[in-house]
């Protein structure tokens, strides 16, 4: 697939994915969606990379939805726009490999709830978070499930109803972002937190990011058997035999990613 609102490309063993529509501020229009939905797929069964950074250019992160594409469409055709968003949140979270965001400028809407499925995020200290819908009588009630699970609940309601910005301290404060960093430090910072995490055994994170969100709403209990189960097989796979190995003779272990 030729991309026409994406960039990508690997360094090292980190994917650099680039909403590359600055002059409209990277809008989530249902054709770039379908792009990221369509790379993350081919990432995940090719694993050349073993975490994927997810970037803007231009000055901004991603404004959200294209509501071009909104205004006058018919029900049934805004809600092929919106599974199309449900695919691209579904790979994200399904790639074996940690997704990452690189926040700069601003992230609302769609692009805050994007911010909010990526496993990770880092932000610029003066990046702007919002969910801005209820001001023009569109409430943003999808960014809200990814925002929900982020940040307490009064928080979420609160950035839904007022549809107010954000700081990115703000966001660090509420769990929306892991890290806030000077702008000029952004982009090393991420590197920095991807490049730590690619050096592990993508076999073992791809088991352990499948886990969490699989535990994640569980009971307590049912969550601790399910997770026992996956420790008990994942022993036995190639890397978990090598890491173990290693750790005991206290040398550096060899993966193989399987």
């Amino acid at each position: 697939m030729k991309y026409q609102n994406i960039l990508f490309k690997a360094d090292g063993k980190v994917g650099h994915l680039t909403l590359n529509r600055p002059e409209k501020r990277n809008p989530m229009s249902r054709e770039m969606l379908e792009e990221i939905t369509d790379l993350l797929t081919r990432v995940g069964r090719e694993k050349n990379v073993h975490v994927v950074i997810i970037k803007g250019a231009g000055k901004v992160f991603s404004a959200g939805h294209d509501l071009r594409e909104v205004a006058g469409g018919s029900p049934q055709e805004v809600l092929q726009i919106f599974r199309a968003c449900y695919d691209t949140m579904k790979a994200v979270r399904d790639i074996p490999q940690p997704v990452i965001a690189q926040v700069h400028g601003i992230a609302t809407a769609g692009g805050c709830q994007l911010v909010a499925a990526c496993d990770l995020a880092v932000a610029a200290e003066d990046a702007l978070f919002a969910t801005p819908g209820a001001k023009i009588g569109f409430f943003c009630t999808t960014p809200s499930v990814f925002l929900s699970r982020n940040v307490g609940r009064k928080k979420a309601m609160e950035m839904l109803l007022t549809a107010d910005f954000i700081p990115a301290r703000d966001a660090l404060l509420h769990g929306l972002v892991n890290k806030v960093v000077p702008p000029e430090e952004l982009e090393s910072a991420t590197l920095d937190l991807a490049n730590k995490i690619a050096g592990y055994s993508l076999a073992a994170i791809g088991i352990g990011k499948q886990a969490f969100y699989r535990q994640i709403n569980m009971e307590d209990f049912t969550a601790f058997n399910y997770a026992s189960e996956v420790m008990a097989l994942s022993s036995t796979t190639e890397d978990a035999r090598e890491g173990i190995s290693a750790f005991l003779e206290k040398r550096e272990p060899r993966w193989t990613n399987k």
